[in-house]
């Protein structure tokens, strides 16, 4: 026979075993208690840089046998590579998930060249491929990870209904008439184009000075054109804020600038209508995501510059498949010069209405022929600078 107290002992250790039997059963069918991260395992294990023509293709490897490829455009392979294969052991052994960490990790390295075109440049396809990991490793597109569509198709250029004018020429520090009615020619040949309903867009490129833009903005209607493109060389915001309070037409700019700090003095000055920033200039897909979301605070829209490899033109893309507040792509993906034709594949189609679909995935959604990669890579690789000059031998910008 037990006792009143043992009776009451054993059915308060039975209620309590039954308590704790529930909560486990419960916890483990309720989502909210599964919080571990089922990617802590994995690991960078490898990394390679490879080049060919202007572009220093990277592919990160890692433990679990998922790879993730970047590209570095817009800077001297020559710097960009050993400068890629110096910053690898910043992640190597590294987590690729933390993608901002690792982003700050690059960024933050060395305080005399934070933020210098060189690093920016490389930290891009860095960044590029710790998305293209994360993308592959949960199977999902890049967009999704960044918050999923905001859009069902993406408005490029070129195309029959959306062309750019270039400044047909390097100029001096002033302009003739020759020189305003060589551009408002182009520019009225490119809307007898795309009609009335399509777009035209003017890239000064920083080669027209202020004072001859200022001169073309008046020979043509405000509504010519989408956008002037590149109205100064970036540096001086005070010739940003003359132009714009001269000029009708809506300025973009951003090519040239790089994340989110560059980017402020544009909007606190209100001087552009549009930013253009480059996934493959300003720090990949991270730093990118940031300047949109800094832009809807002001209420501009991106047009994204991009004259990269499918690489970085989906990395772009994915970007701005996943923010409000965009208007147009920049897209050449038969361009030779931009886009080495068979090293790197993407899935696309335009619409009759100048648009392309939703980057595919999972990860960027690009495939890389790694077998050709090698052999062009084996092949003499070379790098001239650019530059120009004017015609009594001074250096111009361009």
């Amino acid at each position: 026979m037990q006792s009143r107290r043992e009776v009451l002992t054993t059915a308060s250790a039975m209620a309590t075993g039954t308590a704790l039997l529930n909560e486990a059963v419960a916890a483990e069918q309720n989502p909210a208690a599964q919080v571990a991260d089922r990617s802590s395992t994995i690991r960078i294990s490898r990394m390679r840089a490879t080049w060919v023509g202007p572009t220093v293709y990277l592919k990160i490897e890692t433990n679990h046998g998922i790879v993730g490829w970047g590209e570095i455009k817009g800077v001297d392979p020559r710097v960009s590579k050993p400068l890629v294969e110096s910053l690898y052991v910043l992640i190597d052994g590294e987590n690729p998930t933390r993608i901002e960490h690792l982003w700050q990790k690059i960024y933050r390295a060395h305080r005399d060249i934070r933020g210098g075109a060189f690093m920016v440049h490389t930290l891009a396809g860095i960044d590029m491929a710790l998305w293209d990991i994360a993308g592959k490793l949960w199977n999902t597109p890049v967009y999704r990870l960044l918050g999923g569509p905001c859009r069902d198709r993406i408005r490029v250029y070129h195309t029959p209904q959306a062309v750019k004018v270039p400044p047909h020429g390097i100029y001096e520090h002033s302009g003739s008439p020759a020189d305003i009615e060589r551009m408002v020619a182009a520019i009225r040949a490119a809307r007898q184009k795309v009609g009335p309903s399509g777009a035209v867009m003017f890239d000064a490129h920083s080669a027209v000075p202020p004072a001859t833009l200022i001169q073309l903005a008046s020979a043509i209607k405000a509504y010519d054109v989408l956008f002037i493109e590149e109205p100064a060389v970036p540096g001086n915001i005070e010739v940003f804020k003359r132009l714009k309070e001269q000029i009708s037409i809506p300025l973009a700019a951003g090519e040239r600038d790089r994340t989110i700090w560059e980017f402020i003095p544009y909007l606190q000055n209100r001087c552009l209508d549009i930013l253009q920033p480059d996934c493959c200039h300003g720090g990949g897909i991270t730093s990118m995501k940031k300047v949109a979301t800094l832009a809807e605070a002001y209420h501009v829209p991106i047009a994204p510059h991009c004259t990269a490899g499918f690489l970085g033109i989906a990395a772009s893309l994915h970007v701005a498949a996943s923010v409000p507040f965009f208007l147009i792509h920049e897209f050449y993906p038969d361009n030779a010069g931009f886009n080495q034709k068979g090293l790197t594949r993407m899935a696309f189609t335009l619409d009759k209405e100048g648009y392309i679909g939703l980057p595919p995935g999972p990860g960027l959604g690009v495939e890389v022929d790694e077998k050709r990669l090698e052999e062009e890579a084996k092949r003499p690789q070379t790098y001239r600078w650019p530059g120009a000059r004017l015609r009594d031998g001074s250096i111009a910008d361009y």
